[in-house]
Order: C-alpha cells, then structure tokens, then sequence
C-alpha cells in the first residue's frame, strides 16, 4: 500500500498517533469483550482510512461488512510504518528504531491468541487488530516482514537500475505482499482460482505502485527518493534526475509515458484475472482498477512532465462506480 494511495501530506503528527493509540486502546479493553475490542479497533482504522485517502476509502465501500472491517484493519497497519518513514520529522536512525519496534511488537502480536491478550501485552492497536486478521484469513507472515523490509528501503534510498530491479527489490514488499493480504481477505471464486487471484492481486499491486510513482516524482525527489528506473533515465538522456528542471521535463514525460504503458499492461492483467476472486469483492476491485487507471491514463496524456501532480477529479471516481451504489459514498462520510 506504500505509495498506492491519493494520501493527504501529513494529515496527522506523530503525537496525534500516539493520542489515538492511548484512546483507541483503552476504549478497546473497556469494551468488555472479543466483538467490542475488534469493532473499536476497526472503527478507529476506518478513521485513518477516511483520513488519508479518498479513492481507496471510497472502493472499499462496495466490500462486504465484515471484508470491509479487516481491509480497514489492514490499511491502518500498513499506514503507521509509511508515515514513520514518509512524514514524521525523525531522522533515519529514529525512522529505524520505530520500524525495527513496530517488527517486533508484529511479532508478539503473532503469539497471542486474542485483541484482547495483545492489548495486554502492549501490542500497538493497529497490530493487534492486524494480527487477528492475519489469523483469520490465513496470510503468511512473511508478507507484512517483506512489507517492513520495504519501508526500511526506503530510510536509506538507492536508485534502481531496471524496471525489473524496481519490481523485484522494492514494489513487491511495498505494494505486492499488501494485494496478498487483501487476497486473502477478498477469497477466491473457488479454492482451485486462488492461485489466479493472487496473480491479478500481484499485477493491480504493480500497476498502482508504478502509477503513484508517476504522479509523485518531484515530491519523493524531495526525500532523496528516486523510483523512476535509471535504465530508463539515461536511455532518455537524463543522467540525472531534477524533477523541477525545465530543461529535463520534455524528456522526463517521454519517461513518464513509458512507465504508464507498463502499467496500463499491468492493470489489463489484474483486470483479468477479476473473474477468480470472490463476487462478492469484484466490484471494488474492479472500482480500484477503473478509478486508478483513469490517473494513469492522465499521466500519460499530460505533456507537462514531473512539474504538474496529476489527480483525478471527484466526479470522474464516482463515473468508475455503478450509479445505482452512489448512496454508499455520502453514508460512508456521514456515519462516524
């Protein structure tokens, strides 16, 4: 989910993280019970959700309740550790003290059979919430560690050198492993189509990374962060990147286009791959690949390079929706 979303900048300091940590914990052990602790939990993360992004929030209404509850668990678990590296003012030393404790109370959180034994054992909230999901749905563990690993890549950047570098040593664990959860949680048409569901979960991961990455060039340039592949840089005769040159922006849009190609191939092929998941979850799947194509789609018409953030207007998101589901939306922003 790293880079896979229309996030807001900064919308809540790392105090107000650890205000809503203090609340939501003790509001989830006076709940009294299993159910009251998970809705809680699932209450606040539908806050950070609504809070940090519009288009993922918005798809996620079309999912079954008590689907929509685990994906909100799970963006709010994936949140923290990119606003540790992405947004709080620390350096990479504090970055990785924070990541390195968020890995290890996961892990605690895996050895606990219960919210409420996590909570007890001073498992962060969101990771508790998480681990119940993870437990539930039967991810493997070895994709939120591969999704930590990714955030750590990211304290210390280095360029990639080729696409497939960028995919292999960095999309994967930020954005790939986070579609295998929601796999997971969205279940397959039959036992036999999960192994197609995951294939479409990795080629949608793929495809949203790569767009975000075109629609945020200057803004991780800022960070010290560079996804676009050298390879292909230099082939354009870049030989190195300045996202607000001038000189460069004919050039980098030439780059741009390319790289937006490759994920409109990628968004066919999670497209069909749709029919495998389950049919309850295909309409804000397919949400997700209309309303986030669109973007792509833009970045590639666009002639103004990395000095223009494209985004795609409100009425055009509710366009990849059916009309007739319209009535979500409002109720979703209503509904605290």
């Amino acid at each position: 989910m790293h880079k896979a979303e229309n996030q807001v900048e900064n919308v809540w300091t790392i105090d107000e993280w650890a205000a809503l940590e203090r609340r939501t914990r003790l509001r989830a052990l006076r709940a009294g019970s299993e159910v009251g602790a998970w809705r809680e939990l699932v209450k606040q993360a539908r806050r950070v959700m609504r809070a940090y992004t519009t288009s993922f929030f918005i798809v996620s209404r079309f999912l079954p309740p008590a689907k929509c509850a685990q994906v909100e668990a799970i963006y709010a678990a994936v949140r923290y550790p990119d606003e540790v590296v992405d947004s709080f003012p620390l350096s990479p030393a504090e970055q990785t003290q924070l990541i390195d404790r968020w890995e290890a109370n996961y892990e605690l959180g895996l050895n606990t059979r219960s919210i409420t034994e996590a909570l007890q054992s001073e498992v962060p909230c969101f990771l508790a919430s998480f681990t119940q999901v993870v437990r539930d749905s039967g991810i493997p563990a070895e994709h939120y560690r591969a999704f930590l690993n990714a955030m750590r890549r990211d304290i210390t950047p280095s360029p990639f050198q080729t696409l497939d570098h960028l995919i292999d040593d960095y999309i994967y664990g930020s954005a790939v492993v986070v579609g295998f959860f929601l796999t997971h949680v969205y279940g397959s048409r039959t036992e036999a189509d999960f192994g197609r569901a995951l294939d479409s979960a990795r080629s949608l991961g793929i495809a949203l990374q790569l767009t975000n990455f075109l629609r945020d060039v200057a803004e991780d340039q800022q960070r010290g962060r560079v996804y676009l592949p050298q390879e292909m840089l230099f082939d354009a005769g870049v030989e190195e990147l300045k996202a607000h040159d001038e000189s460069q922006q004919q050039a980098l849009a030439k780059v741009l286009r390319q790289l937006a190609r490759v994920a409109e191939n990628y968004y066919a092929s999670a497209s069909a791959g749709l029919d495998a998941f389950s049919p309850d979850c295909r309409l804000a799947i397919q949400a997700c690949i209309k309303v986030y194509g669109r973007l792509n789609e833009r970045i590639a018409q666009s002639t103004h390079g990395t000095n223009h953030r494209e985004s795609v207007p409100l009425r055009e998101k509710f366009q990849a929706l059916p009309a007739s589901k319209y009535w979500r939306i409002p109720l979703a922003y209503l509904v605290r």
